[in-house]
């Protein structure tokens, strides 16, 4: 059984980046785009960065263009796109593929800790979602695969994928969640 700091992201520079260098904190892992309906997430995202980054909290951005070519351009454009419209000061690292034969090994990793279990029944984006993936893959509830942008993964301080979230899911949900991880195991036990 691998860890989740056996892992690597890319910078955008294209420096890799061990995920062991976030031991000790809490990791949200979230696929974005510049050009999504779920875009205005970048705005809670920062916003939790900077109420919990002094109480250990990393984020971990990596744009991918798999979900309706969403987040186009170079990864410096998008970098931009975010700072300017959204101010955000955690690091975006390199786009990248989170499903099918050039997925990152991190995202077969993360798929294996937490599968899918649907979309939060209270957003109104959920039968769209739920009718666009149905009319191309009927199975497409059974699969683990990252079904959108925005998907998001908690790490724990121990390093263990405790928790995914569906783009539909409210981000107050999302940040309740994140704020009780910060505190467990702060002291190290």
């Amino acid at each position: 059984m691998s860890s989740i700091y056996d892992y690597s992201v890319f910078n955008s520079a294209g420096e890799e980046v061990s995920l062991a260098n976030f031991k000790g904190k809490v990791i949200l892992i979230v696929n974005t785009a510049t050009g999504c309906g779920f875009t205005p997430q970048y705005e809670q995202l920062e916003s939790m960065y900077e109420k919990y980054h002094d109480d250990g909290l990393e984020i971990i951005d990596i744009p991918c263009n798999q979900f309706g070519q969403q987040a186009p351009g170079t990864d410096e454009e998008i970098h931009n796109f975010c700072s300017l419209h959204y101010n955000t000061t955690y690091e975006q690292y390199k786009k990248s593929e989170v499903n099918g034969p050039k997925e990152l090994k991190l995202y077969t990793f993360l798929k294996s800790q937490q599968g899918f279990e649907g979309f939060d029944a209270d957003n109104k984006l959920t039968p769209i979602l739920n009718d666009m993936l149905g009319k191309a893959d009927p199975d497409f509830a059974s699969k683990p695969d990252i079904k959108w942008n925005f998907t998001k993964f908690v790490v724990d301080r121990r390093g263990n994928v405790v928790k995914r979230f569906e783009p539909t899911t409210d981000m107050a949900k999302v940040e309740e969640f994140v704020s009780l991880q910060l505190w467990r195991f702060k002291d190290g036990n």
